[in-house]
């Protein structure tokens, strides 16, 4: 296969005229430019140049060969350019899979931004309720990062973005609207609009119920996360969900717990992030999870840590 710097002496020759002005456009000696041109002739086993007294011209050949030789050389300093950029974390392309709850109160205002002073940065985005699926996605370099309730401990590095709370959302008119906040004990019998089983939440609400001794009664699930607490503010139930989950002018009632249920939300990467998603997790930790001001008046009255 023909060499780049081969390719780069036949351009200097076709612009020059002369192997000799090639050889100081190139910084180079003639032999060493004569030799790369040779080889590229024994590679395409044609004559690309032709000597005259007042220097070289090119073949039918050469002429066919210089504009692809051009097309490459622009290839080769846009490699560089493009991989400059990206170790500057000033351009590239990013990859992201982000659980479905969080696209819009934690990813969707950074986007924007980057899209509005990095445009020159290309951002993909897939959306998960999977948290196996999700790591998969990671495992197998398919995305650069994702945005997810933290996983357990692994081979993965996870860096904390935010802590999120774990709320009750139910009908404006229910009895536990009443209270600042609820007791997991409360949801002993409720009934409960869960989440379907592709979801994650499925699992990990299950557990978390199952440990506190508590048994609501499913009366209905969801597959996608935010449905579920607009499905309980209209009369089926009541939900337990991410507050990411929860929309501006929600028509329920919203509610802590008590005592306060978080969970840490993280960036998993594959391996130590590289400069242009390091930037990208940064800008995301200084974000941090948006909550809508009606939720958050509803989750002011908060009961103190136990």
């Amino acid at each position: 296969m023909a060499s780049l710097r081969a390719l780069e002496c036949l351009v200097a020759v076709a612009d020059s005229g002369s192997i000799t002005r090639a050889a100081l456009l190139l910084h180079s000696s003639q032999p060493a430019v004569s030799h790369q041109l040779a080889s590229l002739e024994r590679e395409t086993r044609t004559a690309l140049l032709r000597r005259e007294p007042r220097g070289v011209k090119l073949t039918a050949a050469g002429r066919a060969a210089v504009a692809d030789a051009r097309r490459a050389i622009e290839a080769a300093d846009a490699a560089v350019r493009s991989a400059r950029a990206a170790g500057q974390a000033a351009g590239g392309v990013l990859r992201v899979v982000c659980a479905q709850s969080l696209t819009v109160p934690l990813l969707a205002a950074v986007v924007r931004q980057w899209h509005r002073r990095r445009p020159e940065v290309a951002i993909t985005l897939r959306e998960s309720t999977s948290m196996d699926e999700t790591l998969g996605l990671v495992d197998s370099d398919e995305v650069d990062l994702a945005v997810l309730p933290a996983p357990p401990a692994g081979r993965f590095t996870v860096t904390v973005l935010a802590e999120e709370e774990i709320v009750l959302a139910a009908p404006a008119d229910h009895p536990l609207a009443g209270q600042p906040a609820v007791r997991l004990a409360d949801l002993d019998g409720a009934p409960l609009v869960h989440f379907a089983p592709d979801n994650g939440l499925s699992g990990w609400l299950d557990q978390s119920l199952a440990r506190a001794g508590v048994h609501p009664q499913t009366v209905m699930r969801t597959s996608v996360t935010a449905t579920a607490p607009q499905l309980a503010a209209a009369g089926l139930g009541v939900a337990v969900c991410p507050v990411s989950a929860v929309g501006q002018g929600f028509p329920g009632a919203v509610r802590s717990f008590s005592p306060r249920w978080v969970r840490q939300v993280a960036a998993v990467t594959a391996t130590e992030p590289e400069p242009l998603v390091a930037r990208f997790v940064a800008d995301l930790r200084g974000h941090g999870v948006s909550v809508p001001r009606d939720v958050r008046d509803q989750l002011s009255a908060r009961p103190s840590p136990p």
